[in-house]
């Protein structure tokens, strides 16, 4: 992507110091986007991610913010436009699998805290997203992906239905924000990651899980962040025009 440095694309990412946050930065800085991501506390994964990104000839920015705070996700826009001057995309990445927990051993702390994360923190980074997009508001429009999981039609492991029922409602908002924002020049789409590497699986038994589980997968493996990003690069890019209100798997098949 050949464009000044004025002229380049802005993304807003949350969750990108790892993982498949990182890997999307990398990808789109490849591209000639600049990128404005969140992250909440590890501050070291988040200045491997700026080197990483800049090592490649990126523009970026890193913002601690806690998506599921409304006042940290308009902390977070704000700094996207006080530093780029726009923002054209937004991928919401940031979540949490939370404890596994079975229905029996339900309650408030553990559920809100889900939810909060994954549903509350992508509802209010697509409304501060559609306020600067919105081409009825003097926006360029612009395109949003959110970050479901295979989990939202299978259910999840084992004692995580906490996980499934918070990607369930990632699908149903993202097909209700491409018919409410499509007006506004603005494309919703989601990801439905199913087995990935990354470090998120930590809490089912890390990578020891993923190896064991990878050749039940019907490709045959787990898959990889890098795989994902790719997928999220097209979707908030030119040649995915028409894709809109669109839940993407990429899953191997699972």
């Amino acid at each position: 992507m050949n464009k000044s440095d004025s002229d380049a694309p802005v993304l807003v990412l949350t969750g990108g110091s790892r993982g498949i946050g990182r890997a999307v930065a990398l990808a789109l800085a490849r591209q000639g986007w600049r990128i404005c991501f969140s992250y909440i506390e590890n501050s070291a994964a988040a200045e491997e991610t700026l080197a990483l990104v800049r090592a490649v000839g990126g523009q970026v920015l890193a913002v601690r913010a806690d998506v599921g705070s409304h006042a940290d996700t308009k902390k977070l826009f704000q700094a996207a436009i006080d530093a780029f001057g726009r923002v054209d995309a937004l991928v919401n990445n940031a979540g949490i699998i939370g404890e596994p927990r079975s229905i029996f051993d339900a309650d408030e702390a553990h559920l809100s805290a889900v939810f909060r994360a994954n549903v509350l923190g992508s509802f209010f980074c697509v409304s501060e997203a559609a306020r600067w997009m919105s081409t009825q508001k003097g926006g360029r429009g612009g395109a949003i992906v959110n970050m479901s999981s295979a989990a939202a039609r299978h259910g999840g492991m084992v004692n995580e239905s906490h996980y499934a029922a918070s990607k369930g409602a990632i699908d149903s908002f993202t097909i209700a924000m491409a018919k409410e924002l499509a007006p506004h020049g603005i494309r919703v789409n989601a990801v439905r990651p199913g087995l990935i590497s990354t470090e998120i699986h930590a809490i089912h038994g890390g990578q020891e899980l993923v190896e064991r589980l990878g050749p039940t997968v019907p490709i045959g493996r787990a898959g990889t962040a890098e795989e994902v990003a790719e997928v999220v690069a097209f979707l908030v890019g030119p040649l995915s025009s028409y894709v809109h209100g669109a839940l993407i798997d990429v899953s191997g098949g699972r």
